[in-house]
């Protein structure tokens, strides 16, 4: 069941946490995010999402706190990135993890964060039909099949597979890509889950019914 307010609007499953009630680490993203505004108030990011994220994460502090650092291993916030990872390696899995998961929030955040760091637009376009793309190099291919195997098949990665990526990245590169992989799995994840950001949408997989004046069909073929 999808969770309104009093004006009809949609929300998160879990109540979001006012400015004056912010932790003084959850205040600091509040300020560098919304400015003076509070952003269950005001929500509203500047790339446009509400914003509802960071006012659910804030929640439980050290939870915040431990998404935020993983953010900053790679720069957000921060003055210089810890991350001995070529950014394009990193986004290029995470718009997978995105889209294999269905989430518009990661998918769509990380469109712009790819383009940012160096991803083409056909690139960016054909991460849904990957496999039978032709503008993807084998490093490119070996990176999505990676990252597909941790998602879509549970980590059960081939011998072959893990051949063909280490050809092209390192032991240290490989243990990233993986971290930040499932780190943003945890993230779309969360998000269809608790109905946070462009993930608050209503389930569509649902019985349609026939039309008034149709029949039920036997599909069992039993009499």
């Amino acid at each position: 069941m999808q969770t309104t307010d009093s004006a009809g609007d949609t929300m998160p499953r879990l109540r979001e946490v006012a400015k004056k009630d912010a932790s003084e680490v959850v205040a600091r993203y509040y300020q560098a995010l919304f400015g003076d505004r509070d952003p269950v108030e005001e929500p509203g990011t500047a790339t446009g999402t509400p914003g509802n994220w960071w006012t659910v994460f804030a929640l439980v502090p050290y939870i915040f706190e431990h998404a935020t650092n993983h953010f900053g291993m790679f720069g957000m916030f921060t003055d210089k990135s810890v991350s001995q990872l070529d950014a394009s390696i990193r986004e290029l899995g995470i718009l997978r993890v995105g889209y294999t998961q269905g989430s518009q929030f990661v998918f769509s955040q990380h469109c712009k964060a790819a383009r940012r760091f160096g991803l083409s637009d056909e690139k960016i376009s054909a991460i849904p039909y990957w496999e039978v793309s032709e503008h993807f190099d084998a490093r490119d291919r070996a990176i999505l099949a990676w990252t597909d195997a941790l998602i879509l098949q549970g980590g059960r990665a081939a011998d072959e597979l893990f051949a063909a990526l280490h050809s092209h990245l390192s032991d240290e590169e490989i243990l990233e890509l993986t971290y930040h992989v499932m780190g943003y799995n945890l993230h779309a994840v969360c998000c269809k889950a608790l109905r946070l950001e462009y993930d608050d949408v209503p389930e569509r997989i649902r019985e349609l019914p026939i039309p008034a004046d149709g029949k039920i069909a036997d599909w069992a073929g039993s009499a």
